[in-house]
């Protein structure tokens, strides 16, 4: 499923994905650093969801509708929020986990697991303006849309939670082979790649549609 026209906020998602290519390529950041910040945009998707959620359950509605396997029953909507932290947190743990070690970034002495909780330790100044450009382009593309328009009136909380899914399935694959690449020596060339790949399914895959779908083969 295919996006048919773009909004005025698509042109942060371009501009925060052309970063780090340009910061590589021509400024001289380190291709671990942008690799370090893909992982940390997994991270930062699942905290922007679960704001949606919570914005949801305390202003519209304490209880929505649970599918599953053809039934429905009503849940509290912080049973979706626990729910989402926990499934979500698992995929976002291994990835970054996976990561952190191929990547060689863990200090000494520490578990695998350290990124995934302390992941705010690694941030510093090349990275903490890619992580920017992409939490501005979050904020505008759907947090804005979100309050504004007011969707999370009506907006089902199960959706809520899947639409992060497609994303982190790209984040993934990106993190984990880039890790690859890095221990021998294409991290550079990996990024040029990825990045115009992930840019592509940001602004042509219309993860909405495929999500209501979804939803509607649960029902």
């Amino acid at each position: 499923m295919l996006k048919r026209k773009y909004s005025p906020a698509d042109l942060f998602t371009i501009a925060a994905n052309l970063l780090p290519i340009v910061g590589v390529w021509f400024w001289g950041w380190s291709a671990v650093e942008v690799f370090t910040v893909y992982a940390m945009e997994t991270l930062i998707v699942g905290i922007i969801t679960v704001f949606q959620m919570v914005v949801v359950t305390l202003f519209a509605r304490p209880r929505d509708t649970w599918y599953n396997k053809g039934s429905s029953v009503e849940k509290s909507g912080f049973f979706f929020i626990f729910f989402f932290i926990m499934h979500y947190g698992i995929f976002a743990a291994v990835q970054s986990s996976i990561f952190a070690g191929s990547a060689n970034i863990i200090p000494p002495g520490k578990g695998p697991l350290h990124f995934f909780f302390y992941w705010y330790t690694y941030i510093n100044g090349d990275i903490a303006l890619m992580l920017g450009a992409f939490v501005i382009s979050y904020i505008a593309q759907q947090v804005i849309p979100f309050l504004s328009s007011g969707a999370y009136k009506n907006t089902p909380l199960m959706k809520i939670m899947f639409m992060p899914y497609g994303r982190i399935f790209i984040q993934q694959f990106t993190v984990i082979v880039g890790s690859m690449f890095l221990v021998f020596g294409g991290g550079k060339g990996f990024i040029l790649v990825f990045a115009i790949a992930k840019l592509l399914f940001d602004l042509y895959v219309n993860m909405d549609k495929m999500v209501d779908r979804s939803i509607a083969d649960m029902k």
